[in-house]
Formats: C-alpha cells, structure tokens, sequence
C-alpha cells in the first residue's frame, strides 16, 4: 500500500490558479498573507527572493518550483527592502492578463502561481504532515514532467472545453504526486522542524516501513513495541527516530490517520457508525465517538451533518 496514495485520494485536491501569472522587472514586491493555503511557485523564467519573517531569503531562479504553506506571511521580490504589493488586492485588481509589477526591462522575471484546494474533510491532513515549504530545482530530472503538468493544467484554464473541470482536477493531482515523490527535494531549512512530516518519514526506511503497516491495516492494536519489532529496532531508537522525523509520535501519526478515514467515511456516508468504528480499530460505536470527539471536537453525527453541507 502507497501511504502518499491514500492521502491523494483522501484529499481529492483541485486546482485554483492566482490570476495568468505574474510578469516583473526592475524593482518589485508582491506580499502573501498567512492564510494556511498551500501555493504553488514555478519560476518559468528569471531570478527573485522568497521573504519570510526569521528565515533568510531564499534565491529563486529559472525552473525552480516551490510548494509553500502560509502559516507564515511571506513575500515574492527583487529586493528585501522594498514595500510589497499585497497580492489579495493585486490579483483581485487584474481581473484578466497576466499580472505587472515594476517597471523597466532589467532583471525580468515570470512566475505562475497557483494553489491547492483540498476536500473539507481532511484538508488539514497533508499540510499538517509536510514541512513549511517544499522547494523542487530547476536541475531535478524529474522537474519537465511537473513543467509538462503545469503547461497542461493552465492551457486547459484559460481555453476549456467538454469536461475541463475533470481534465484539472486529474492533472493537479498528479502535479502534486509528482512534487512529492521527487527525490531531490530542498527543505531550505535542513535540520529544523521544518525538515519533518510525512514526506520525510517515507524517506526513510525505519519510519516509513511502519507507516505503510499502519495504512495497510489501521484497524489493527498496534502499539510503540509491536511497530518496533516489525521496523527491527529498539523500541526507544523507534519511538525517537519516528518522532524526530514526522514530528510526532507514532501512535500519534496513527490516531491522525484512523480519523481521516473515519473523517471520510462520515462525510460520504460510506458506512453505518459501527462498520467505521470497528474498520480502524475501536471496538464499539461508543469507544470510537468518544475518542472522535476527543480529536475533532465534536461527535461524529455532528461532524457527518456539518460536512454533507461542505464540498
């Protein structure tokens, strides 16, 4: 079983394109609120700065692709002292073309952007599990297939036709399943906390040897020891390594994965309670609304009612 599958499918992810792009020269800054959204960069041709509070800059350059969280403001420029545009406002404003910023012809830059939708249910599933900011360069192999993706999703935006709106919710999808598999992704900030989640766990042999266990069977009594004897190792150096490199504990990740699938379930209206309660592991319909309640915030009737009313 593919863990990062079963995410996909979970989240059903669409595409949402911030205007046509963006076109700049000479001096210019375009400011993001800190809204939670997961933006997409690809720097299509050109040079400019990711700004962000407490980080150092990081140089964008020509094919680079950055998927990037906003749990934090940030801002897209050509110098860090300048006053930036607000982008809500920006784009807003355009209300067709591509977007201009600066003037001259120096230092020329063109950018797409764009952000990732996600199903309501489980929204928070794949941010919560993946660093602040992913960052894909322009020397990665596997970068013209995401280019090739992107060309597509855009083309099929601007010129739509019979079934449009399935064409780019497949190929986002596989945009974003292309990102994620990329083996020579840059976490900018290598060593901190922004170099856990999900994405690190499967690249590593220990921790994602358990992660699969855990999505293959989730209804299984697993525990810290039982994870460990099948990863081979101590149960302290797994509980530790796990940790240090998904950012929480194991029975942690395990609990956040049964309530996705619980999440799912109750929004469709896949299974009756008990069927959801026993499939990942609880033993009565009682036992799982109480621990539901416990990490949603409300019952699951509730929370079936709430969502049948979201897309």
């Amino acid at each position: 079983m593919d863990p990062f599958l079963d995410l996909i499918r979970l989240l059903r992810p669409r595409a949402a394109l911030l205007g046509r792009g963006m076109d700049a020269a000479g001096d210019w800054g375009l400011s993001f609120p800190a809204r939670g959204d997961l933006l997409f960069f690809w720097i299509e041709d050109g040079t400019c700065q990711l700004i962000r509070p407490d980080y150092e800059p990081i140089w964008l350059e020509t094919g680079d692709f950055v998927l990037l969280r906003t749990t934090l403001s940030f801002t897209l420029t050509s110098k860090k002292e300048l006053e930036p545009l607000d982008s809500v406002a920006a784009v807003a404003a355009k209300k067709e073309g591509r977007l201009k910023l600066g003037s001259g012809q120096e230092r020329s830059v063109s950018v797409h952007m764009g952000k990732f939708l996600f199903s309501t249910a489980n929204e928070d599933l794949l941010t919560g599990l993946l660093p602040p900011i992913v960052q894909v360069p322009s020397r990665s192999p596997k970068l013209h297939r995401l280019h090739y993706l992107l060309t597509l999703m855009e083309s099929e935006g601007r010129d739509p036709g019979p079934t449009s709106e399935f064409i780019i919710v497949r190929l986002v999808e596989l945009a974003l399943v292309e990102i994620l598999r990329t083996p020579t992704l840059d976490f900018p900030e290598t060593g901190t906390p922004a170099n856990r989640g999900l994405l690190a766990g499967l690249r590593d042999p220990v921790v994602a040897k358990a992660i699969r266990a855990m999505h293959e069977n989730a209804g299984q009594e697993w525990t810290v020891d039982s994870l460990a004897r099948l990863c081979g190792v101590s149960r302290s150096a797994f509980a530790t390594r796990f940790r240090d490199i998904v950012g929480i504990g194991p029975i942690s990740y395990l609990l956040r994965w049964r309530m996705a699938l619980a999440k799912e379930a109750l929004k469709f209206g896949t299974a009756r309670m008990e069927e959801i309660a026993f499939s990942i592991g609880y033993k009565s319909a009682s036992a799982f609304s109480t621990a539901f309640a416990r990490a949603v915030g409300c019952s699951p009737s509730r929370f079936a009612e709430s969502s049948s009313r979201t897309p």
